[in-house]
């Protein structure tokens, strides 16, 4: 025990970048804009604890808010293996809008470290919603389909998520957008993800394919045609130090 505790105390915390463009800003099957954004976010990790900021930045005026951060995300988490494959994550989020206010929510995830990835996480607004939002995902990894050149294998990463929100949370999130009272549990959403990442130097380049459609038919029928069916896409950078 004593050496273990020396092993934690002497590892090192480790910082990570990340700077994401995308085509539009959705989020749970919401359209917030539907142009592009710049996403970067910092963190910093030791050990199964880690804590960041992320921040959005508009690029056009879709929103009469060009070059100006519309939101700005805190977040801790802690990581706890279960078994050799089965991971335990919670974590907390205080999600901020410089014109609109703040929430916050906590969230408790697993995974299982198998064949798909299966994953499940329960996130609750306990601040401006009181509700609770579930998603379940699985995703597959494969590490080299091409090559750049004669030196950079470029991966393919796929997954595919659905999301379910109960009452509180689909009154508070999407009751505004439909126009109408929404005061029902339901599935929500459904994303599909297409990314083909490759290493330059220290930095990940992840190229994407995003895709979401809105499953719960009062709010397909609520909202408008083109925010009923989404496709977008982004690159990210990433890398650790």
């Amino acid at each position: 025990m004593a050496v273990s505790a020396a092993a934690a105390a002497e590892e090192k915390a480790a910082f990570s970048l990340t700077s994401d463009f995308y085509s539009k800003y959705v989020w749970r099957g919401h359209n917030l804009v539907d142009d592009w954004v710049w996403q970067p976010s910092i963190g910093i990790s030791k050990g199964p604890w880690s804590a960041g900021i992320w921040g959005n930045l508009d690029m056009t005026d879709e929103n009469n808010q060009s070059g100006e951060f519309t939101e700005y995300d805190f977040y801790g988490s802690y990581a706890l293996s279960l078994t050799e494959k089965l991971t335990l994550s919670v974590g907390y989020i205080y999600y901020r809008f410089p014109s609109a206010g703040s929430t916050q929510e906590v969230y408790s995830g697993l995974s299982l470290d198998t064949l798909l990835t299966p994953s499940v996480t329960v996130y609750y607004d306990f601040d401006d919603i009181n509700g609770t939002y579930v998603s379940a995902g699985i995703g597959h990894t494969i590490e080299k389909i091409a090559e750049l050149g004669e030196s950079v294998p470029v991966g393919l990463a796929l997954s595919c998520a659905v999301g379910w929100g109960d009452s509180n949370y689909n009154e508070g999130y999407w009751a505004d957008a439909v126009g109408d009272p929404l005061e029902k549990s339901a599935l929500n959403d459904l994303s599909l993800k297409i990314a083909f990442p490759f290493t330059l130097g220290k930095w990940t380049v992840t190229p994407s394919l995003n895709y979401v459609t809105i499953l719960d038919s009062d709010i397909r029928k609520g909202l408008p045609s083109g925010d009923r069916d989404l496709f977008w896409t982004g690159v990210g950078l990433a890398t650790e130090f």
